[in-house]
C-alpha cells in the first residue's frame, strides 16, 4: 500500500454520483505475486477514513432485506473488489455481534469466503491457496472450490462465459451444502459502466442497459433430494457494492491494511470488457463523463425496476398456471391495449420463459409478433414463438390465451432438458430466503411509489441516449463518446462473432439424439417441468397381476427386457389409443372373436388385466377431455421399446396396477424467475 494514502470522504455516501465526484483514479499499488507470497495479511479495525463505506454497505444490505444474523457466503478472488467486500462484510457482522453483547472467538460467525480455482492457468492453484490464507487472516472462514473441465479447456471465444457459468455453479453448490441462503458478489459501478457500453454495442434495449441486478434469485440446475422430497434449491445473489467505484475498492483495502492480487487476464485486449475498460479509464478524467454515465445507468435501472414491478403485478392478476404445465392468460384482466410496449414485452417474456423453462430473452420480431397477437382481442388463430404455442383457450370466445410448449420445442429439447434425479440427500432448502425477499419488496415498492420513471416509453438504445440528452442526464460530450464506443465495439463484436462461428462449425460434433429411460425406484425431471417417480416394485396381491418372483414385474406388462421404460411427450395417436382401449367389448358381447382368441383370454388373470386396462383408459380419457388438445402434447408418456404406451401418469393411466408411476408438475424455476431488484 501507499505510504501516504489519499484523503477519503468524511461524510456518508448517499448516491453513486456523489461518490464518483470525489473519487480520483490512481494506479494499483499491488506488488507482484511473488512478493505477495511473502506478505502477511493482518486484520485491523476499520479506520475512520473508511467509515462512510461501512455505513453505505450497511444501508445496501438493509435495502436487500439482509441482516447480520443471516448465513452469508462471499465470492472471493483475491482482487481488490472481493477483498474490499470481504472486509466490509466481516466488519458489518462483527459490529452486530458487538451491539448484541456477543463476541465470537476465531472466525466470524455465519460468514464463509469461497475461492473458485478455475484451473485455467498453471499458477491458479497457488493463487487460490494464497487468497484463502489471506481471508483466514481477516477472521473469515474460507474454502476453495476447484473446477474440472471434462471436455477440455473452453475455446477462447467462449472462455469467459464458460468460466462464469462454472464459477456460479460452484458457488451455488457450496451454498446449498452449507445451508447458506445469501451469496455476495463484488460487482461495482465501474463494472456496470463496462456492461452498459458492452450492451450498447449489441443494441440492447433499456432493460438490458440496466445492467446486472442488485439482488437476483439463482436456482440450481437440478432438483435435489432433501431426504423426503425433491425440492427446488436456490440462493439470493446480492451485489451490495454497486454504489462504489473501482477506486473505492482500492481505498477500502488500503484503509483496512489488506493486500490483493491482480488478475493478469484483465490486461488482455482479446476480451471485449477489457477493451471497454481501457476506453472508459481514459474518458474518466474528462470532466463529468463518469458521473453523467452513472446517472444514465441509474435512470435505466430505475426504469427496469418499475417495469419489473408492473410485470409482477400483471402476472399475479392475469395468469393461471395449471397442474398440467400450461398457462392461461386472461386478456380482459391484462388489458394489453393500455399497457406500454416495454412492460408488455417483459410480461410476455416472463410467461414464455416459465412455460418453456428456457430462460432466454425474447427479442425483435418474436417480441413484436407476441405483443400484436395479445393486443388483437378477441384472440384469433395460433402463434408459435420462443418454443411456445399460443391459441385461444377453448370456450373463452378469444378472451383467454392458452400458452404451452410447442411440439418442435419438445422434440428438440425434451432429452436435453430432462435428467435423472439423484437421491443423494442434501440439507433442507434455506427457508429464510422467502422472508428476505418479502422484506426487500417492501423497501422496493416504497421507493418506486415516489420516483419518476424516465424511459418507460423509450426502449431502444438510440431513444434512451437521445432522451437522456434532452433531459440533461448526459451532455453532448458524453453522448458523442458513448456513440463512438458503441460503434467501435459493435464492429469488433461482429468480426469476432463471425470468426467464432466458423471455428464452431469446423470443430463441433453434434451428438445423436438420446432417449431417457426410467427404471423402478428412479425419479426423473422431464423437460424441467414434470417430476416422474417410478416407485420400487413390490409384490401385489390383487388377483390381477401375475408377477415373476424374480423381478416382481407383472407378466402381462410389456416392459423392456431390462425392466426399463422410455419417457417421451404425448403424441396425437396416444389419446386415440386410449379411446380404442376404452371401447373394447367384453367377451360375452363379442360374437366374432376367434376360438383361438377365446382360449387365450380364458385365463382369468388376463381377462381381469384387460378389464383394468379398459377402466384405466376410460378414467384417463375423462381427465384428458378437460385439457386442451395442444396442451396434451406436453404431458409425459412412458413406453416400451416397441412404442406401446404403458403409462401416462399425469392423467392417471397405467396398463397394470403393478406400475406405480406418478407425475407431478414441478418446474425448475417458478413463474417470474424468483425475486429480482434493480434498485
Amino acid at each position: 500500500p501507499r505510504e501516504n494514502p489519499p484523503r477519503y470522504l468524511s461524510s456518508p455516501l448517499s448516491t453513486p454520483a456523489m461518490l464518483l465526484l470525489y473519487c480520483r483514479p490512481f494506479p494499483s499499488p499491488c506488488p507482484p505475486l511473488r512478493r505477495l507470497l511473502r506478505c502477511r495479511c493482518t486484520y485491523s479495525s476499520a479506520s475512520s477514513s473508511i467509515a462512510p463505506y461501512h455505513q453505505s454497505f450497511a444501508r445496501r444490505m438493509a435495502l436487500a432485506g439482509i441482516h447480520p444474523h443471516h448465513r452469508i457466503a462471499v465470492g472471493v478472488s483475491g482482487g481488490p473488489d472481493s477483498t474490499a467486500l470481504c472486509v466490509l462484510t466481516a466488519a458489518w457482522k462483527k459490529a452486530a455481534e458487538g451491539r448484541s453483547g456477543r463476541k465470537s472467538e476465531g472466525f466470524v460467525e455465519g460468514l464463509l469466503g469461497v475461492v473458485v480455482d478455475h484451473g485455467l492457468r498453471l499458477e491458479s492453484a497457488d493463487e487460490a491457496q494464497l487468497v484463502r490464507d489471506r481471508v483466514h487472516g481477516m477472521g473469515v472462514m474460507c474454502e476453495i472450490a476447484r473446477c474440472e473441465w471434462p471436455n477440455g479447456r473452453p475455446n477462447l471465444g467462449h472462455l469467459q462465459e464458460a468460466a462464469r457459468e462454472m464459477r456460479y455453479q460452484k458457488l451455488l453448490d457450496i451454498c446449498i451444502k452449507q445451508q447458506i441462503g445469501v451469496l455476495l458478489i463484488a460487482h461495482h459501478s465501474d463494472d456496470q459502466a463496462e456492461l452498459f457500453v458492452l450492451r450498447l454495442s449489441r443494441n440492447s434495449r433499456v432493460l438490458g442497459l440496466a445492467g446486472t441486478a442488485f439482488v437476483s434469485q439463482l436456482f440450481a440446475p437440478n432438483l435435489k433430494y432433501d431426504g423426503h422430497n425433491f425440492c427446488r434449491y436456490g440462493i439470493l445473489l446480492v451485489r451490495p457494492m454497486l454504489d462504489f467505484s473501482k477506486d473505492d475498492m482500492y481505498k477500502i483495502c488500503q484503509g483496512s491494511n489488506h493486500l490483493w492480487v491482480e488478475d493478469p487476464t484483465n490486461n488482455s485486449m482479446q476480451y471485449a470488457r477489457n477493451r471497454i475498460r481501457a476506453s472508459l479509464r481514459c474518458l474518466s478524467t474528462e470532466g463529468t463523463f463518469q458521473s453523467e454515465l452513472q446517472k444514465l445507468i441509474y435512470a435505466c435501472r430505475l426504469t427496469r425496476a418499475c417495469v419489473d414491478n408492473a410485470c409482477s403485478m400483471a402476472v399475479k392478476q392475469s395468469i393461471t398456471i395449471t397442474e398440467y404445465g400450461y398457462a392461461v392468460i386472461d386478456l380482459e384482466k391484462l388489458d394489453a391495449q393500455n399497457v406500454d410496449d416495454l412492460s408488455l414485452s417483459q410480461y410476455l417474456a416472463c410467461v414464455l420463459q416459465f412455460v418453456s423453462q428456457r430462460h432466454r430473452p425474447i427479442r425483435g420480431r418474436s417480441a413484436r409478433l407476441f405483443m400484436d397477437y395479445i393486443r388483437n382481442t378477441p384472440c384469433k388463430g395460433a402463434l408459435t414463438v420462443a418454443g411456445c404455442y399460443l391459441c385461444a383457450f377453448p370456450k373463452s370466445k378469444g378472451t383467454k390465451v392458452l400458452v404451452c410448449s410447442s411440439v418442435d420445442s419438445m422434440e428438440s429439447f425434451s432429452v436435453e432438458m430432462s435428467y435423472k434425479c439423484s437421491y443423494e440427500e442434501q440439507p433442507s432448502p434455506v427457508p429464510e430466503i422467502d422472508q428476505i425477499a418479502r422484506e426487500a419488496r417492501v423497501h422496493s415498492n416504497d421507493f418506486l411509489q415516489c420516483s419518476s420513471i424516465p424511459f418507460v416509453n423509450y426502449s431502444s438504445s438510440t431513444d434512451v441516449l437521445n432522451r437522456a440528452k434532452d433531459h440533461n442526464i448526459i451532455g453532448d460530450f458524453v453522448l458523442e463518446k458513448l456513440l463512438y464506443l458503441q460503434t467501435e465495439e459493435h464492429q469488433n463484436f461482429f468480426a469476432t462473432k463471425h470468426k467464432n462461428e466458423e471455428q464452431y462449425l469446423e470443430k463441433t460434433n453434434f451428438p445423436d439424439v438420446k432417449v431417457l429411460f426410467l427404471w423402478p425406484g428412479e425419479t426423473c425431471h422431464f423437460m424441467s417441468k414434470f417430476l416422474i417417480t417410478w416407485n420400487a416394485l413390490e409384490v401385489v396381491s390383487n388377483g390381477i397381476c401375475s408377477q415373476d418372483s424374480k423381478n416382481l414385474l407383472c407378466q402381462h406388462c410389456a416392459v423392456n427386457q431390462d425392466g426399463s421404460l422410455a419417457v417421451r411427450h404425448m403424441f396425437d395417436t396416444d389419446w386415440l389409443f386410449l379411446a380404442e382401449v376404452s371401447k373394447i367389448r367384453s367377451m360375452e358381447e363379442n360374437q366374432n372373436v376367434s376360438k383361438v382368441s377365446i382360449n387365450k383370454l380364458e385365463d382369468d388373470g388376463l381377462m381381469k388385466h384387460s378389464r383394468y386396462l379398459q377402466l384405466s383408459a376410460m378414467k384417463a380419457l375423462e381427465v384428458l377431455k378437460s385439457i386442451p388438445a395442444s396442451a396434451r402434447r406436453t404431458l409425459p408418456v412412458l413406453t416400451n421399446s416397441q412404442g406401446d404406451v404403458l403409462s401416462i401418469p399425469s392423467i392417471g393411466f397405467q396398463c397394470c396396477p403393478s406400475l406405480s408411476i406418478k407425475a407431478l408438475f414441478h418446474p425448475r424455476v417458478p413463474l417470474g424467475g424468483g425475486y429480482t431488484s434493480y434498485l
